[in-house]
């Protein structure tokens, strides 16, 4: 019996529950992608996600070429051309990946609805989580988890599934007049923002996790923090499912300490989603009802364009948001640290964080992102008070990024600056300045903001809000 597969954020041959399903029908598979509008061009458009996404349909088709089959590409609403192309083929059920941000689940609703006026069966399946059911995971009294650490203690015990291999061979296409030719990025009305992303698709995805896991994995737990290094790099291959985060699990099982804290990580995206399945709402509103309307968020546009352009005179913040214009992407210290300085230090509303890191991150994860602007912003799930989560960028600098290899790579203005001014070079008197070719206010910005007075100020916000 004919099959369509529903790719979207799946899109990878192996450890594919919905591709495995859809070949256990019997029949041809007919992998399919929509170009939706409302995705590309709503509220979290992205030239350079976007780019990569395209990327990562190429090779995905390239795979299934491989198998005898190819990839459909479709431009429009999925609940409008998955029951077309499922009547042309005679394809009798549309297998798919659920997720759980709402967009996502108010499509797989619209397109289950559509594929059942016409008779045709919408079969859900897991793939985009390490514990399959989310949902099902509930504190004692029944309720969905917003602290993370009792979350991960009850996900660490949750059962399995089996990662699954890739097919072989897959029955291709037949009698399909949809369009198997990706567009250009141009094609779309977009256009990408960072100038040196990394390549997207499963063959980069699984050339990465080789990398990582054969060394950098091991020191994980010591060196993840550490700006000029450390890390792995999966998270946009993770974000549109290149890598299937069950087999990266089972992959690095008891192999160590840094192994297992990486796959803490896994967790924590686990929850995220978890949290935005549960309270929906989260999407466009503090997840603390005592902070909803109360705080007040400045809206002041000088100090946000400088902080997205990487001018704010504090050279690790600067540093991380020019690494993201550039590759897309962002170490995950120096995304705290940017996150605390645009709420804490400027007191600017963090939606409007979010918003410019989901049009710039190749890895840009509603939940995850949400979840992570609420941690820094103080409004979220996290238990913590605010006094917590206001960090220095200077002793955040000396402290994670001590030779200054990270701060000197994205910030070049700064490179003959010497180690024990670098983390606050306006305190150079001029004559250092000069012979460190960094004149203050003309080849590298004054602070925009005095760190101790900011902190002082968004204490007393948020205890007015309270």
């Amino acid at each position: 019996m004919a099959a369509l597969l529903w790719l979207r954020r799946d899109l990878r041959v192996r450890d594919h529950p919905a591709l495995r399903a859809a070949i256990d029908a019997g029949g041809p598979v007919t992998p399919v992608f929509c170009l939706d509008d409302g995705l590309l061009n709503g509220r979290h458009r992205s030239g350079s996600r976007t780019q990569f996404l395209l990327e990562c349909l190429a090779d995905v088709d390239h795979s299934f070429r491989e198998r005898g089959s190819r990839l459909v590409v479709c431009h429009g609403a999925p609940q409008d051309e998955l029951p077309s192309l499922a009547r042309r083929l005679d394809a009798r059920s549309v297998h798919f990946t659920a997720d759980a941000g709402p967009f996502a689940r108010r499509r797989e609703a619209q397109v289950s609805a559509a594929l059942s006026r016409v008779g045709i069966g919408a079969v859900a399946h897991p793939g985009l989580f390490v514990v399959d059911g989310l949902d099902s995971i509930r504190t004692g009294a029944g309720r969905p988890y917003t602290v993370f650490t009792p979350f991960e203690r009850n996900w660490r015990v949750q059962p399995r599934r089996r990662v699954l291999g890739a097919p072989r061979d897959l029955r291709g296409v037949s009698g399909s007049r949809a369009s198997t030719e990706l567009p250009r990025l141009s094609d779309l009305g977009l256009e990408a923002q960072c100038s040196d992303p990394m390549p997207g698709g499963e063959r980069a995805a699984r050339a990465a996790l080789r990398r990582f896991t054969a060394g950098p994995v091991k020191g994980y737990a010591r060196d993840r923090d550490h700006l000029s290094g450390g890390v792995s790099r999966l998270s946009p291959y993770l974000h549109f499912g290149c890598l299937s985060p069950r087999e990266i699990e089972q992959r690095l099982s008891g192999e160590g300490e840094g192994a297992d804290a990486f796959v803490r990580q896994l967790c924590w995206r686990d929850f995220y989603a978890h949290v935005l399945a549960h309270f929906p709402a989260d999407a466009r509103h503090e997840h603390q009802p005592r902070f909803r309307g109360t705080i007040g968020w400045s809206h002041a546009e000088r100090p946000f364009r400088a902080w997205c352009d990487g001018r704010t005179g504090y050279p690790v913040v600067d540093a991380g948001m020019r690494q993201l214009r550039r590759e897309g992407w962002m170490h995950n210290r120096a995304r705290l640290i940017v996150g605390s300085f645009l709420t804490k230090d400027l007191g600017i509303d963090w939606r409007w964080g979010e918003r410019w890191f989901m049009r710039l991150l190749l890895d840009g994860d509603e939940a995850s992102n949400n979840g992570n602007w609420q941690w820094i912003a103080s409004v979220g799930v996290d238990p913590q008070p605010a006094s917590r989560r206001i960090l220095s960028p200077i002793r955040q600098q000396r402290r994670f990024d001590p030779d200054g290899v990270y701060v000197r790579r994205y910030v070049p203005e700064l490179e003959r600056v010497p180690d024990e001014f670098l983390a606050q070079p306006w305190a150079m008197s001029r004559d250092q300045q000069r012979a460190a070719g960094c004149l203050i206010g003309r080849d590298y910005p004054a602070p925009i903001v005095d760190h101790a007075k900011a902190r002082a100020e968004a204490l007393q916000r948020y205890r007015a809000a309270r």
